[in-house]
């Protein structure tokens, strides 16, 4: 494990483009980007309330949810940012996480209740369209985590934390999800921000297992990687040298102390799909 970057206060949704690792630090209620190589980081958004996991759209625009509005949100080449769609009238419990396939759709779930605090309930996804309008496509999802989406773009892959598993979805023509069936099991671990590989392979984080976990589909584990720490998510390089990103951090729910890191570690293959 290589360590590139201490002082993150709540570091989440990793993402791999242009070179650079793009991640959200929570605490800090900023979007950073970070360049492996040398190391630099630059605040690339901030947002009033936490930003939530990010993505970006087919041009490059970057995309945020703002669970605390229920916005998703979106930067323009000026640096501002305006609203790419409200997500109130499909959920007004808490967003979490976010991905946007080639056509401009994108996909955000909610985890259906408000965490820590309420009662479970489930959880469900919306469709954005690139017209701005949110409706539901799936529901009834155990605490909704890391999504990510087929390089043929036609499977998008929910991690459920609380039900083990990775749950997969049909890409229909206009956008919506069918086909749901079991991807793979997860027993014992409860699957946080996934990524796919170029050999078809979902990597997904656990915080409580302080671990990340390489598994096909139907299950088969193939690698594992351990932190020191709960890893919350994590994202694969593109090209040669694949490097699998982690972030990864102790948390008490109070944020005071800073102890978010990213970290790198040589992975078998390169991302693939999206994010």
């Amino acid at each position: 494990m290589t360590v590139l970057m201490d002082g993150v206060v709540f570091g989440e949704s990793p993402r791999w483009r242009d070179g650079r690792l793009w991640f959200s630090d929570w605490g800090a209620h900023q979007v950073l980007a970070l360049d492996p190589e040398s190391r630099a980081h630059e605040v690339v958004a901030s947002v009033e309330s936490f930003p939530m996991c990010i993505d970006f759209l087919p041009d490059g625009r970057l995309l945020i949810v703002d669970s605390a509005r229920s916005l998703l949100l979106r930067r323009e080449p000026d640096g501002s940012l305006v609203t790419h769609a409200e997500l109130g009238s499909v959920s007004e419990k808490p967003w979490n996480d976010v991905v946007a396939d080639e056509r401009g759709n994108v996909y955000v779930n909610s985890i259906g209740f408000a965490f820590p605090g309420e009662e479970f309930a489930p959880g469900l996804v919306a469709l954005v369209t690139p017209g701005g309008a949110a409706r539901q496509v799936a529901e009834g999802l155990a605490f909704p985590n890391g999504m990510a989406i087929t390089a043929d773009g036609g499977t998008l892959i929910v991690a459920e934390s609380y039900a083990n598993r990775l749950t997969a979805f049909d890409i229909g023509a206009d956008g919506a999800l069918g086909g749901r069936r079991v991807w793979a099991e997860t027993p014992g671990d409860h699957p946080d921000g996934i990524c796919l590989d170029a050999e078809g392979a979902i990597w997904y984080a656990d915080v409580g297992n302080r671990r990340c976990v390489r598994v096909r589909e139907g299950g088969e584990v193939l690698a594992t990687v351990a932190l020191d720490r709960g890893a919350f998510a994590c994202a694969l390089s593109r090209g040669d040298r694949p490097q699998l990103y982690v972030v990864g951090q102790d948390w008490d729910g109070s944020g005071a102390a800073a102890t978010g890191q990213i970290s790198a570690f040589p992975a078998p293959a390169p991302g693939a799909g999206r994010p």
